[in-house]
């Protein structure tokens, strides 16, 4: 099935879903649907085979980088590592959005284990983040995933730079946007080392730094136990660098080069969260890879819905948006990434809003 990306809708006359309160009630209708089909239900067998799982994958790769010992072998251990981390991740992820356990609690302690002593990243960070981001997907001044150090994902913010050298960067930014994500991994663990060290109050800040202590600086030590010195580093930056190459290979498809919304331009629920997300067609193996990230906008509208049941109910949502004519956008990974691509260097070269929501047209001439 393929959708028609937001860029090329038509919108609706004024007083259309979306641009009224009958937006709320359409997405209520959806939620009783998907409801009844049980979707929201709990998959603990599911969930339960990769807490245990993903763990001992983790164990027994640390057991052969120990018995590998030191030999450029490692580099092998080193991309297995962050491919295993990115994984727990997801799962980490999971946990946050209550989809695993009924219990909120544990919930949390299963992202704060997973997120700070598996993966090496606070949950404390990245939750306030993630909430903020779930709420105002793509709204400017509100979501922190737009406002990245060095891309620019919106035309004010190459308006903002004034250095010549990153300028430039800007205008290059779709060339140098894939090389510079296995940076990624590494500004993670910074920014996490970052909020839990700050004066700010840090919920669970103990146990948060405990857990990132024993994953960042048991990691080193292990990697200098084992391995030579000189030979530590080339593993760590290729594990580091597949992490975060992973985890951003995985993120960019999901919101870069939909549509914007400006800070003042309020949309209803549905609205909200279809325009701004895009999906990414693909067999079950893409599922697994993208620890069901590809099914974006189910999982904005339903952020608590377990990631197996993520592929049936995009059946339903895009349907349901067919029938109200909400655009809803699904494409198969390789023209996710060109849209990305494409959309970042038009940002780059100082294009005004290359791709804005009909729908916020539509208000801003009301």
């Amino acid at each position: 099935m393929t959708m028609t990306p937001v860029r090329n809708m038509t919108p609706r006359r004024p007083g259309a879903a979306g641009t009224t309160g009958r937006g709320n009630s359409d997405f209520t209708a959806l939620a009783q649907r998907v409801q009844s089909l049980g979707l929201m239900r709990r998959r603990y067998g599911y969930y339960w085979t990769k807490l245990i799982g993903l763990p001992l994958a983790v164990v027994a790769t640390i057991v052969a980088f120990i018995l590998i010992g030191d030999t450029w072998w490692q580099l092998i251990t080193a991309v297995v590592f962050g491919i295993l981390f990115a994984q727990v991740a997801f799962l980490g992820h999971d946990a946050a959005h209550r989809q695993i356990f009924v219990s909120g609690k544990a919930n949390d302690w299963a992202s704060l284990v997973i997120g700070n002593l598996f993966v090496g990243m606070s949950y404390g960070w990245w939750r306030h983040k993630h909430t903020r981001h779930h709420a105002n997907p793509n709204k400017q001044g509100a979501d922190p995933d737009i406002e990245l150090p060095v891309i620019a994902v919106t035309p004010d913010r190459v308006e903002r730079v004034r250095n010549p050298m990153l300028k430039w960067v800007m205008s290059h930014q779709g060339w140098f946007f894939f090389p510079i994500l296995p940076l990624e991994g590494l500004s993670l663990h910074a920014s996490s080392v970052r909020r839990v060290l700050a004066r700010d109050r840090v919920e669970r800040r103990w146990a948060e730094i405990v857990f990132l202590g024993v994953r960042l600086i048991g990691f080193v030590v292990l990697a200098f136990l084992v391995l030579s010195p000189g030979s530590p580093s080339p593993s760590s930056v290729c594990s580091w660098g597949v992490f975060g190459f992973y985890m951003g290979i995985t993120f960019a498809p999901n919101h870069k080069g939909m549509a914007v919304v400006p800070h003042e331009t309020k949309l209803d629920f549905l609205h909200r969260q279809v325009l701004t997300s895009r999906n990414v067609r693909g067999s079950r193996l893409l599922d697994i890879a993208m620890g069901g990230l590809n099914f974006q906008i189910e999982h904005h509208l339903f952020p608590s819905m377990p990631r197996p049941h993520l592929r049936q109910a995009s059946r339903i949502v895009a349907a349901y948006c067919r029938e109200r004519g909400v655009p809803y956008t699904s494409v198969s990974l390789w023209r996710s990434y060109a849209a990305v691509v494409r959309y970042i260097n038009r940002v780059g070269l100082g294009e005004r809003d290359p791709f804005e929501c009909p729908l916020v047209a539509q208000r801003r001439t009301q």
